[in-house]
């Protein structure tokens, strides 16, 4: 009988060879023989008596399993058989997991690691729960953002939003025996981060190679980051191509809002935020590059996973609760629509890239977005380069001001936006906001549904 996956020959015994064990556990089970060589040939084994009593004990203290050890004879040569049963549950040897692969075996780190635990154990990491973080703990502000988007896409009845935050946490499964799961900390925390380093998203403009123009950190929990986000890049980051159709302006952006969406929002549920990494958004003229890190389901790779494919989010209970919020679906169709997008404002489809650990989506741009007036690029407010509401001066045909643009291109893109949002997302004080908006609505390009801070503006024109 040669080696293979479930049979392993040793000459003689070395307590290094709990290792061995541990693989098998932790596989499908095999066989150690001790006192035959790796040609097959009983050579026998010293102190056999000594050992068929140390090896069982040391197994049992040192990977808390049991085994059965055997005392086997050919040809007048006593040797030993070690039968190692397939363990439900992981089996560590002093801190470390080994894995029978073929006949070798294989110390498991990183990302393969992360996979066998899972699937050993079930447990996902954004189900385990946590100790020092509480319901009251727990960011209104985000809370109030799941529920106005879960309303609004009709994900969850009004009914069933009246509810105190527990109800609301249980009905999302993100509790765990009134404690909440890591899951709920990420989405509403205020800062997630202080449990999970890297838990943001980083943003830069950049020109030619290295040169990093300008950036910005978002952070905050899930659900504050994905209100934020868009907004963000297509109005400080972006270019967008003015024209007017029937005196009505319309402004085109160099990539498709729906499927930048789209990418952040997988990024946000998706990512493997065990590795403390953040997303991190690279916007050049011609390219914008969306990354974050992965772990695929075992045996996909960028081909299966651009094919028609079954949703099998890595954070099930953060996944859960943003298709609640209508972020994203669970039919396995994200990268479809991002492609549909793609299609629709006719630029080239997205290309995905798998290095190591890291996932990236790049998105090409329109190669005749940008309008050319006075021999110069405009931005999406008609302004030399990047504006962040600093210039009053007048555009748009001399109709609104660069702030007053800033300020409408930002409630266009997100109906809900709040007046603190606006005051972070373009650098303006409250009063300046105030007498912006209230500007807008004697024009006629805005009105206000609502109250202040449960409504929405409605785009007039």
């Amino acid at each position: 009988m040669a080696e293979s996956q479930v049979v392993e020959y040793k000459e003689s015994w070395k307590d290094e060879y709990l290792k061995w064990i541990c693989g098998f556990a932790n596989a499908q089970g095999g066989r150690i023989y001790i006192g035959i060589n790796d040609k097959g040939e009983v050579i026998g084994v010293k102190d056999i008596k000594k050992l068929l009593e140390d090896i069982p004990n040391k197994v049992r203290d040192k990977l808390g399993i049991i085994v059965d050890v055997n005392r086997l004879e050919k040809d007048g040569i006593a040797y030993i058989e070690i039968i190692v049963a397939p363990s439900g549950v992981p089996i560590n040897y002093q801190g470390e997991y080994h894995y029978r692969s073929g006949s070798t075996k294989q110390l498991l780190q990183g990302v393969a690691l992360t996979q066998f635990l899972m699937k050993k154990t079930g447990i996902r990491w954004d189900s385990v729960s946590v100790n020092n973080i509480d319901v009251d703990d727990l960011d209104e502000v985000s809370i109030e953002i799941f529920k106005r988007e879960a309303l609004r896409k009709k994900r969850i009845s009004e009914a069933d939003l009246k509810v105190s935050r527990t109800e609301l946490l249980d009905h999302l499964n993100l509790l765990d025996d009134n404690n909440l799961k890591r899951a709920a900390v990420m989405l509403f925390y205020k800062r997630p981060a202080k449990l999970v380093e890297g838990c943001y998203v980083k943003i830069g403009k950049f020109g030619d190679g290295a040169d990093l123009q300008y950036q910005d950190q978002l952070e905050g929990s899930l659900f504050r980051m994905a209100d934020q986000v868009i907004d963000l890049i297509y109005t400080k980051y972006l270019k967008a191509k003015i024209t007017y159709e029937h005196n009505v302006r319309v402004e085109t952006y160099p990539f498709p809002i729906d499927g930048v969406r789209e990418a952040i929002y997988n990024a946000l549920a998706h990512n493997n935020y065990a590795r403390c990494v953040p997303i991190q958004i690279r916007i050049q003229d011609d390219a914008m590059f969306i990354s974050n890190s992965c772990i695929l389901p075992s045996g996909w790779d960028v081909e299966s996973l651009l094919q028609p494919h079954r949703s099998v989010p890595f954070n099930p209970a953060i996944a859960n609760a943003f298709y609640r919020a209508g972020y994203i679906e669970t039919w396995g169709r994200g990268i479809q629509k991002i492609y549909e997008s793609c299609k629709e404002l006719g630029v080239p489809a997205p290309e995905y890239s798998i290095v190591g650990e890291d996932i990236t989506v790049k998105f090409t741009a329109h190669d005749s977005i940008f309008s050319e007036i006075d021999g110069t690029k405009h931005d999406v407010n008609g302004t030399n380069g990047t504006n962040h509401g600093t210039n009053h001066g007048t555009n748009d045909k001399g109709t609104l001001s660069v702030i007053e643009s800033n300020v409408l291109a930002a409630i266009i893109n997100n109906p809900y936006i709040t007046k603190s949002q606006l005051i972070a997302l373009l650098g303006i004080g409250g009063t300046t906001v105030s007498r912006t908006t209230k500007k807008l609505k004697e024009l006629g390009y805005i009105e206000r549904s609502g109250t202040n801070r449960t409504g929405h503006w409605v785009i007039i024109k």
